[in-house]
């Protein structure tokens, strides 16, 4: 370039890439020409299959679009004889693998997968049917549950009494010396709320053997008894068996698995709850649960402090700072005193929107207003929390007082179906129509439903208690079922005036063996199937139904083959019934539990 010549680099340069463009040119239309005849040809071919199946569907209307699905046969071993009692999540074998602080280890704790049995428990040696409701809410068998621990220890509190092959339930209990049914008519007498309807929805926490839910129940109260699985006392048990509802559970680390504002009333009797402990994050937890203008009721220590405390082995003045503390955190959490005589003291969660406000305005109250982050629904495996839930708009009218008395309530779409995705007054009267046809037709394929032979119910996957408000007048109870990955219906539930639980059917439900009469479903496996395997939930379904008891699956024809072969292989005895409307792509499977003893027993 210095000398003055011209390099030829950049026309060859320049060549080289008008080359290339050319090229590349090229070989994109020759592929694009090459595509446009294989997407041609797919179109042929795809078009042809379209053809030959509409033809088919046309020419055979009644084939099935969907092959149902198969299995092979299978045969389920027995369990040994030590699990007659076993509660896979909260099994004492597996205590020692959890911490002792504030009891977590009686918390759910359910085995991996690969721990999960697949045996059919057995039922104890000697086991009879159960007594039939009403008779069983006196007596029970003493081969249905063989406890002679609880015998020993609390038959001077006249909680029950071993007499021949039967425990009797005299009705008494630690702080009801005089019984249950007059302890209840003092509890009347400071809450007048009821006897009128009022109060509907109940939960008895450290129920000891139910007699106080028991009594409630003729009293138009449905209480839930809740207690934790322990070695010696089967508390839950021994309240299931006489046919009163409870469940497995504690106040330790996690919500108790019930919506926010839910029930009418929380009762403590001499339950051993520390109350105190712990910031007061066990009272909160009981704020969360019972909806405003609901009642909570203490019984024992440290009520009455200066009459009892020599009793308590304790010293009045620890009892009187325990009782002064108590009252100082129910006052911060929006609790007022509604009344108190001898060892029955009654508080009333406020309703009142500006108590809340005061814990918002100041900054370092304690216990905080809960953020909005923290949702007061969620309580399947969720933490406590160390605040208070307040109230908004439509909580508030939910309050007692508010919503409709029983059972009024029970027809009266409530102010939180609004809530639930899709949920109307109208989507309410709808549902409620359809499952009255429904259990309607249920009791023709299945003549027990509505007669003392079926007492303790579940319905494993409500949406709004349909299933159990038509049940309503027949003598028994349900325990309703909401999925943990379902929408929230479930304080829908509560509104109404019944009572439930979340669940996830991947894991063990919170109960003893043989609890329960009657299972029914409503495409549960069409819901759950792509997150739980059906052996497991059939095989769980078999822990809880009592030998004897009945199973009634609603579901899609798809699955009917696969859940019949795998019942066959529980033992149950099955038929196949039309649905009310004889749909062909819905079946309905009633099935019995075979009473069978373990190979390895006498009887």
């Amino acid at each position: 370039m210095k000398s003055g010549k011209q390099s030829s680099q950049p026309e060859k340069g320049t060549s080289r890439i008008l080359s290339l463009t050319v090229l590349f040119i090229a070989f994109c239309g020759f592929s694009f020409y090459l595509g446009g005849i294989f997407c041609s040809e797919r179109d042929k071919i795809e078009a042809k299959d379209v053809t030959r199946t509409t033809t088919k569907a046309v020419a055979s209307p009644k084939e099935p679009t969907v092959t149902p699905i198969q299995i092979k046969s299978v045969s389920f071993p027995e369990c040994g004889s030590e699990f007659q009692d076993y509660t896979p999540c909260t099994d004492p074998k597996r205590w020692k693998k959890y911490g002792v602080h504030r009891l977590s280890f009686l918390e759910r704790h359910c085995p991996p997968v690969y721990e999960k049995n697949e045996c059919l428990i057995p039922p104890p040696d000697g086991y009879k049917p159960p007594i039939r409701w009403p008779k069983s809410r006196e007596q029970c068998w003493y081969r249905n549950v063989p406890y002679d621990w609880i015998n020993k220890q609390k038959s001077n509190q006249h909680w029950l009494q071993k007499e021949g092959d039967k425990f009797h339930f005299p009705g008494g209990g630690t702080m009801f010396p005089r019984g249950v049914s007059h302890y209840v008519d003092l509890m009347q007498d400071l809450i007048p709320e009821m006897k009128d309807g009022t109060v509907r929805t109940a939960i008895d926490t450290g129920c000891g053997v139910a007699s106080w839910g028991g009594d409630l129940l003729d009293r138009g109260i449905l209480s839930l008894s809740l207690a934790p699985r322990d070695n010696h006392e089967a508390q839950v048990q021994f309240a299931l068996e006489r046919g009163i509802p409870a469940i497995l559970g504690i106040i330790s680390t996690q919500r108790l698995p019930f919506p926010s504002n839910a029930f009418d009333m929380a009762h403590c009797s001499r339950c051993l709850i520390p109350w105190t402990e712990f910031g007061g994050i066990y009272l909160l937890e009981i704020h969360r649960i019972v909806r405003p203008g609901g009642f909570w009721v203490l019984s024992g220590p440290p009520v009455n402090y200066n009459r009892r405390w020599r009793g308590w082995n304790t010293t009045m003045e620890d009892q009187k700072s325990d009782y002064n503390k108590l009252q100082s955190l129910l006052t911060s959490m929006c609790f007022k005193k509604y009344a108190q005589k001898d060892d029955i003291a009654v508080w009333q969660k406020l309703s009142d929107k500006s108590c809340y406000d005061k814990i918002e305005k100041k900054m370092e109250a304690y216990p905080p207003k809960c953020d909005d982050s923290i949702e007061p629904d969620s309580a399947w495996y969720t933490p406590l929390r160390p605040c208070v839930v307040a109230l908004t708009p439509k909580v508030k009218k939910s309050s007692l007082g508010s919503i409709p008395k029983w059972p009024e309530r029970l027809n009266v779409a409530p102010e939180r179906i609004g809530d639930v995705h899709g949920g109307s007054a109208s989507g309410l009267k709808h549902d409620d129509g359809k499952w009255k046809n429904r259990v309607k037709h249920y009791k023709k394929v299945l003549p027990a439903l509505g007669t003392d032979k079926i007492r303790n119910v579940m319905d494993m996957n409500t949406v709004y208690g349909g299933f159990a408000a038509s049940l309503i007048a027949d003598p028994i109870w349900v325990m309703n079922v909401v999925s943990s990955y379902s929408a929230n219906s479930l304080p829908v539930v509560f509104d109404r005036g019944l009572i439930g639980t979340y669940h996830d059917w991947c894991e063990a439900f919170s109960t003893y063996p043989r609890t329960y009469d009657l299972l029914h479903l409503d495409s549960l496996f069409t819901l759950e199937s792509h997150r739980c395997e059906m052996k497991y939930v059939l095989l769980e379904m078999d822990r809880i139904l009592r030998p004897s008891g009945y199973v009634i699956i609603r579901e899609s024809s798809y699955f009917m083959d696969a859940i019949t072969t795998l019942a066959k292989g529980m033992r149950w005895s099955c038929r196949r019934e039309e649905t009310e409307y004889a749909v062909k792509s819905e079946k309905i499977l009633v099935c019995q539990k075979k009473l069978w003893f373990s190979s390895n027993q006498t009887s």
